[in-house]
Order: C-alpha cells, then sequence, then structure tokens
C-alpha cells in the first residue's frame, strides 16, 4: 500500500474518533504552553512598559513594536521548518526561544537589553502561536476540531486575562521590580513547558509523509485504544476512506495555486488589520493613559482595572465552548471586528473624562470578550485548517507571520495620532480596518464547521462516493 492510501486510512480513522484520542495531559501540555506564549505576548507587556526606568514613550512603543518585528521571522521561518523536519522539534524550539527571551527582559539593565531580547522572545511567540494549533487541529477528528483548538485557545485567553491582572498587581505593588517579575515569571513557566513538550509525539500526517509507518500506526492504535476507552466502546465504526490526488511536496508550489492565493490574501489582510489595533492596544494602552496626563494613585487605579478588564477574553473563551462547532468562523470574526471597533471609541471616551470604572466595563464587555475573544479563535481556526497538510504550517505561518507586521507597524501610530485627532478619533482611525478586513473573508475563506482538512484542501477535486470510498478524480 503506498503512503498516499496509508494517509487516507489514517485520516478516516482519525475522524471516526468519538474523542480526543491521545493523553490529555498532552492536550493540557500545548495548553500551558499556548499560556506562556499569550502571557508572553499580551499579558504582562502592556503593564510592565510604564515602569521600566530607563525608557521614554517612543522607546516602549518601539520595544512593542520589536517583538512583533521578532513575530515575523519566527512564524515564518519557524513554520516552514515545522513543514519540513516536523511539528514536535519546532514546538520545542519556539518555547525555548520564548524562555530565553523572557529571562533576559527580566535581567535587562538598559534599552538595547530590553529591546534585543524582546526580539527574540517574539520569534518564540510568533512560531508558537500558529504552531500549536496546527499540531493540535491534526490530531482531533474533523467533527471535534474546533471543540479541542479551543481547549488550546482557552488556555491562551486565560493567560491574557489572568496574566494581565498578575502583572498590574505585580506592577502597582511593586514599581521598582515589579516589571522585572512580570518578565521573570513568564521566564519560568516557559522553562517548565519545555520540559512538557518534550513528550509530545510527532503528527501522524507528518509521519507518513516521511514514509515512518510503523510510527504512525503505533500512535493510530494508541489514539483507537484511548477514544474507545472513555466512550466505553467495544468497537469503532467503519472509517470513511477518502482518495485524494497527491499534493506536491513544496509547500510554496502548493499556495501558488490561485485558491489558496485568495486564502492567503484574505487572511494576511484579516491578520494586519487584528494585529494592528490588538498589540496598539495590549501593549500601549496603560502608556495611553500616562500620555494623556493620567498620573499618581489614578494611574495604578487605571493600570489594575485595565488588567482586571481583560478577564473579559478569559471568559468568552468558556462562552465560546458552548457554540464554536456550530457558528461559521466568518460570522464570529464579523462581530469582533465590531467589538473592536466599539469598544476601542467607547473606552477612550471614557478615559477622556476620567470615568475608569466606565472604561473597564466596555474593555472587558466589548473590546476584549467580544473582539478579542471571539475574532481570535475564529481567525486562528481558518489558518489552521485553509491549507493542504503539505503546506498547513507554512501557510498559517504566512498568514500570520506578515499580519504581524501590523502589529509591528500599529503602535507606532499611536501616540502621533492622538496628538493630532486627539484619543477618541485615534483609536477609531485604528480599529475601523479591521471591519472591512472581516468582511472580505467571507469571499476568500470557505466555510469549515466540521468538515475534514482534506476535504476543504486537498479539494481542488470533486469527491464521489464509490462503495463506501470517497475517490477524487481531480487535482
Amino acid at each position: 500500500m503506498s503512503n498516499k492510501n496509508v494517509l487516507d486510512e489514517y485520516l478516516a480513522r482519525i475522524d471516526r474518533l468519538p474523542t480526543w484520542g491521545l493523553s490529555y495531559a498532552l492536550l493540557w501540555a500545548i495548553g500551558f504552553s499556548y499560556f506562556i506564549t499569550l502571557y508572553d505576548a499580551v499579558g504582562n507587556i502592556g503593564a510592565a512598559l510604564p515602569y521600566i526606568p530607563f525608557i521614554n514613550a517612543s522607546q516602549a512603543a518601539f520595544v512593542a513594536s520589536l517583538g512583533l518585528f521578532g513575530y515575523i521571522p519566527g512564524s515564518l521561518g519557524l513554520g516552514y521548518l515545522a513543514d519540513r523536519i516536523g511539528r514536535r522539534p519546532v514546538l520545542i524550539l519556539t518555547v525555548l526561544l520564548t524562555a530565553i527571551g523572557s529571562l533576559g527582559m527580566a535581567l535587562a539593565v538598559n534599552y538595547p537589553m530590553l529591546a534585543i531580547f524582546r526580539f527574540i522572545e517574539g520569534a518564540g511567540i510568533g512560531g508558537d502561536l500558529n504552531l500549536a494549533m496546527v499540531y493540535v487541529s491534526e490530531f482531533a477528528p474533523a467533527s471535534k476540531r474546533g471543540k479541542y483548538a479551543n481547549w488550546i485557545y482557552l488556555s491562551g485567553w486565560i493567560a491574557v486575562g489572568v496574566g494581565a491582572t498578575i502583572a498590574a498587581l505585580l506592577v502597582t505593588s511593586f514599581p521598582s521590580i515589579g516589571w522585572r517579575l512580570a518578565f521573570g515569571i513568564a521566564a519560568i513557566m516557559a522553562f517548565a513547558a519545555l520540559v512538557l513538550r518534550t513528550k509530545a509525539p510527532e503528527t501522524v500526517r507528518f509521519l507518513v509523509k516521511k514514509g515512518r509507518i510503523k510510527d504512525a500506526e503505533s500512535i493510530i492504535r494508541i489514539m483507537e485504544e484511548t477514544a474507545m476507552k472513555r466512550a466505553r466502546l467495544q468497537s469503532l465504526p467503519e472509517p470513511k476512506i477518502i482518495q485524494y490526488s497527491p499534493t506536491p511536496s513544496n509547500p510554496f508550489s502548493v499556495l501558488a495555486n490561485r485558491v489558496f492565493l485568495k486564502r492567503l490574501a484574505g487572511l494576511i489582510a484579516f491578520w494586519f488589520f487584528i494585529y494592528f489595533i490588538q498589540y496598539t492596544y495590549s501593549t500601549l494602552w496603560d502608556y495611553f493613559g500616562k500620555f494623556v496626563g493620567i498620573s499618581g494613585p489614578l494611574f495604578n487605579e487605571f493600570v489594575l482595572l485595565t488588567g482586571l478588564s481583560a478577564l473579559g477574553d478569559t471568559a468568552m473563551a468558556f462562552i465560546l465552548l458552548t457554540f464554536i462547532e456550530k457558528v461559521d468562523r466568518r460570522m464570529l470574526t464579523q462581530i469582533g471586528s465590531l467589538g473592536w471597533l466599539v469598544g476601542t471609541i467607547v473606552a477612550a471616551f471614557f478615559v477622556a473624562h476620567l470615568n475608569l470604572i466606565g472604561m473597564a466595563i466596555s474593555l472587558g464587555l466589548i473590546l476584549n470578550a467580544i473582539g478579542g475573544g471571539m475574532s481570535y479563535l475564529a481567525g486562528y481556526l481558518m489558518s489552521s485548517e485553509s491549507f493542504p497538510t503539505v503546506a498547513r504550517s507554512t501557510g498559517f505561518a504566512i498568514t500570520d507571520g506578515l499580519g504581524h507586521l501590523g502589529g509591528a507597524i500599529g503602535p507606532l501610530f499611536l501616540f502621533p495620532l492622538v496628538t493630532l485627532y486627539g484619543p477618541i478619533s485615534a483609536w477609531a482611525i485604528l480599529s475601523f480596518p479591521v471591519v472591512i478586513a472581516a468582511i472580505a473573508l467571507w469571499f476568500t475563506v470557505p466555510r469549515t464547521v466540521g468538515v475534514r482538512l482534506e476535504e476543504i484542501n486537498e479539494n481542488l477535486i470533486t469527491p464521489t462516493t464509490q462503495s463506501g470510498i470517497i475517490k477524487s478524480d481531480k487535482q
């Protein structure tokens, strides 16, 4: 039997599983690592920057942007590497870079040192943001893919909420060293995640592509036995085997297909403008309060309430568990984009009138819960679902990596726009483009809910059923 036919069979055997077929400890290990990633990416940096004594406002904006510039080579380079040498070794490398970067930032004694290690940290985070979701998507049955991806997402957005709150408490309680503690905690957790990831197996899809059939068969058998035990079944249904024409082995030749180019374009635009507003907000909102004149005890209250408002992200991650497999991903991104626009405008209005409680409520319920909470999970799922196996990590890396250019550029615009147009108009200008980008997804990305990855991608073909086997006659 050829490797292609073996893969067709293995994918069908995975998709018939009633539940997650590997150890839940593995799922939580990837989730814990994602927790670290988002804690570093957005949970601590915004609260820490205003308290670092050796940087000013323009340097803070540059440090925030530099981490995003690190995301780009991290996402593109490490994503491509994962398609060439495997998901598992790159999962280990990404969290190692994050750990080194966080530790260096905690120990920084001057602006250049802080900037260099922020870039290293950014490279690790950039690779991890796409690879963790790809990894889980390749192990999950098609009907449960959104559910298990949301477990990973949930772990990350707990970090956004809880991490931002912890960082805010640290810097307001210990103004001189709290920022070092925030970065130091991230480093400790990242090294712990590194140990956990060494236990992760390679994905079945990648093993078969490399001809390691025995290893793949061993993992499949473990998944089947584990799933039957959890579901209390004596047997599994017959696998629905779908035969696809083989795809080229070079991910870039696959992505050059006009269908995938259209998906790339739509997702790059979406991520560019999501990150444009997200990282401007998450890295500089606290410094924005300082910039518009809030100071002293009121500023500490501002930072603390901003941190607490991030719990809205965490709450929405739990709520999404109830309907993530029922609602079109594109609809969720559309609603989320409106959350960004309305949330930033309303929160900026309250800041301008020194109503910090109103600010916290609007940030928590509108911007974080609806804006961040909905748009990110749906976007990550679409990015991990929209490309064939041979190019999945590379495709995600391109959309996420180039998208992070928006996050790198956005913070540089905030303070000039506030100076020119005032705080409310500035945030409206920064957030409006994401609404347009979300609309464009309806015309560039397919519906993916509950569909096997190969049907969405290796399907420039029209499957027809013959004797229980779905065959494809066109690539």
